[in-house]
């Protein structure tokens, strides 16, 4: 498994979350969620200007072993989506926190970062399932 980074924040359910320099989010999958789900072959990703909450649907990922439901960490509005994913569905499995990143939102409030995992929790948490 490879490092996680220190800068993000992560969900039980293998999503990542940076807070962007402009107030906006950055989402995606962590390494060990697309390690799980194999080649990725398509992204399904949601409307600029639609409203996300918490926990809810937001993408999906598919691979040729399943599909995956991407959930929302946080409230907020899309106002980005990683279109080259589209063509190039692999770029999560190649860099998972960089090129594969999936949605940008914009928060509609503020984030509960204590419903949120820090790099040292998920890691635990990956231990655990490990175990």
């Amino acid at each position: 498994m490879s490092e996680l980074p220190g800068d993000l924040l992560y969900t039980s359910e293998h999503e990542w979350l940076r807070r962007e320099d402009d107030g906006n989010v950055t989402i995606g999958v962590t390494d060990h969620a697309q390690a799980a789900l194999g080649d990725l072959v398509y992204v399904e990703l949601p409307e600029l200007g639609q409203d996300v909450e918490s926990g809810g649907d937001m993408a999906v990922v598919e691979s040729v072993k399943a599909a995956s439901d991407v959930y929302a960490p946080i409230d907020g509005i899309v106002v980005a989506v990683n279109e080259d994913l589209a063509d190039d569905p692999e770029r999560i499995n190649a860099d998972p926190y960089g090129d594969g990143w999936i949605v940008k939102l914009q928060p509609s409030g503020d984030i509960d970062e204590g419903a949120l995992l820090t790099p040292v929790a998920y890691q635990t948490l990956l231990d655990e399932e490990d175990a």
